[in-house]
């Protein structure tokens, strides 16, 4: 933000009466960033070694009895008073900035050797917001909040039966739903605190510090929803699934769609109360598909929400990280087991062409465009509704280009079967899906440097049941009859064909136990997908 714009904010906030007569903007920091930044360097390169040497001197008394607790205590005193000095220096905030981890540190540690999961995670949230509230300084505050929003989680899940993500996906799923509220009710709090000098430095501290809760709750729901195909294409991996449609996880399952769906009609419902001019029958459509998409994908309706309430009150960076989250979780829909692709792809793209037809659809003059905020006015009703929808239909398309170009090659590409390598059988089911390893040239131990490195290709030949052996790494050489490439993926800091993994349904583990073979398809380019798994006659599972 300009400073001129800040000041014309503050001017009238003045008038208004939210920020008290003397309120000025704050003095902005001219050091230059590289002195700021050798500062900073400098402070952690003394601090590290001088909190090392503290620690071993110490030694056994920070493991046994109070020694956490005073140690802890001292350096959380010692951290706030600096934090709390008026004149101090870069250097010395950057040397209480350790101080304060370790005490942090060193508090949690004998929290959790002397008070349950559950409990000791409780305390430390608590004792995160008191920090936020005695330490002035905002990016401080920030992450603090974000640090009460995750201990909070935890608090919530430690101790519960809901430790594994994977197996229990209803139990996160709802402590994110209830740190989401937080923030709501806190957004409410600080709309309500008086204008006077203390009510407007408590409505600070909740922009601070839920501005830090936000951002993790986003993170935390983007985590919960699974890996998303543009980082699971990019990395090589096959996607992580942590949650299965309703038809798998009984009532939890249709709890969280329908709870997801509720809140993307609230996210509706709060822009129509913020923007006037939205009060149309075509706002009625958009929340019906966006409650759709919302419970295909659980983690949609919260982000939904979060979005809305901070586009509403022009919290935009914050609404651009919901959107992104928002992005992650349509895009992780890609590796939703229980639908085709095809339905997969035929579901998007009914989204994307629904939402397209009523933004253009949306009324542009008369009164419904008069009465929406100055703030959009100025951008022209047209052309925000047309951004708007642009943005949608470009997430929504790209989720489903990618589905589409995964169908064509099932329904294009060569059938090849690989045969399976022996795993430790202990690693072999996990849960909901199954470790894989094919077999892969010998000699071949180089591990990809970057996730970008360029991807090699093994070359290999089928036999006339279409079984593929994999002969050698390819180089330059040109391939002979019968033999044909196949693209490697980077996986866990080596080279796979394809995947390391198959995941199926839960309770099907014995189906899947009988697998011998692979089932590829492969295009004249090398591209392979794992669409199957076969017996050890080629028989279908």
């Amino acid at each position: 933000m300009s400073g001129a714009r800040l000041a014309r904010i503050v001017q009238q906030a003045r008038a208004a009466g939210v920020l008290p007569a003397d309120a000025v903007v704050p003095a902005r920091d001219s050091r230059p960033w590289p002195l700021l930044l050798m500062s900073a360097l400098g402070a952690w390169l003394a601090a590290l070694p001088l909190l090392l040497g503290l620690g071993i001197m110490l030694g056994e008394v920070l493991m046994r009895g109070p020694g956490p607790y005073l140690v802890g205590a001292a350096m959380l005193v010692a951290a706030a008073m600096a934090f709390r000095s008026s004149g101090l220096t870069l250097f010395a905030e950057q040397l209480a900035l350790p101080a304060l981890l370790v005490g942090l540190g060193m508090l949690a540690f004998g929290l959790g050797r002397d008070l349950p999961e559950q409990l000791a995670a409780a305390v430390l949230a608590v004792l995160a917001c008191a920090l936020a509230w005695l330490l002035p300084r905002d990016w401080l505050r920030v992450l603090l909040g974000a640090a009460a929003c995750l201990l909070l989680v935890a608090a919530c899940v430690l101790g519960r039966g809901f430790l594994s993500l994977e197996r229990y996906p209803f139990g996160f799923w709802l402590a994110w739903q209830a740190a989401l509220l937080c923030w709501v009710g806190a957004q409410r709090l600080q709309r309500r605190l008086g204008g006077d000098g203390t009510g407007a430095r408590h409505a600070a501290l909740l922009e601070c510090v839920g501005a830090g809760w936000l951002l993790a709750t986003l993170a935390g729901l983007a985590h919960w929803s699974g890996t998303s195909f543009l980082v699971g294409a990019s990395f090589g991996g096959a996607g992580r699934v942590l949650w299965g449609a309703a038809d798998g996880m009984g009532w939890y399952g249709a709890l969280m769609q329908a709870g997801s769906a509720a809140l993307a009609l609230a996210a509706a419902a709060t822009l129509a109360r913020a923007w006037p001019g939205l009060r149309q029958p075509w706002l009625v459509g958009v929340a019906l598909v966006l409650g759709g998409l919302a419970w295909l994908m659980p983690a949609l309706g919260a982000l939904w929400l979060a979005l809305a309430l901070c586009a509403a009150n022009a919290r935009w960076l914050s609404a651009a990280a919901a959107a992104c989250a928002a992005a992650w979780v349509v895009g992780g829909f890609y590796y939703q087991l229980e639908l085709p692709l095809a339905t997969k792809a035929l579901l998007l793209l009914g989204a994307a062409v629904a939402l397209a037809a009523l933004v253009w659809l949306a009324p542009t003059s008369g009164a419904a465009a008069a009465a929406a905020p100055a703030a959009v006015a100025d951008l022209g009703a047209r052309r925000s509704r047309l951004a708007i929808g642009a943005c949608a239909l470009a997430v929504l398309l790209l989720a489903n280009g990618a589905i589409w170009q995964k169908e064509q090659l099932i329904a294009q590409g060569r059938p090849v079967y690989v045969d399976l390598v022996p795993v430790d059988p202990r690693s072999l089911m996990q849960g909901d899906f199954m470790s894989l390893r094919f077999p892969l040239p010998e000699g071949m131990n180089w591990q990809p440097q970057h996730w970008s490195e360029q991807r090699p290709y093994v070359v290999a030949h089928s036999d006339a049941r279409g079984v593929a052996a994999i002969k050698r790494v390819h180089g330059v050489e040109a391939l002979a009859a019968g033999e044909f490439l196949m693209q490697l993926t980077p996986k866990n800091g080596s080279w796979v064909l394809v995947t390391d993994a198959w995941f199926f349904k839960e309770g099907e583990a014995e189906r899947w136990s009988k697998a011998r073979y692979g089932e590829f398809r492969v295009a004249p380019d090398g591209r392979a997908l794992l669409v199957g798994m076969r017996g050890a006659n080629l028989e279908k599972l």
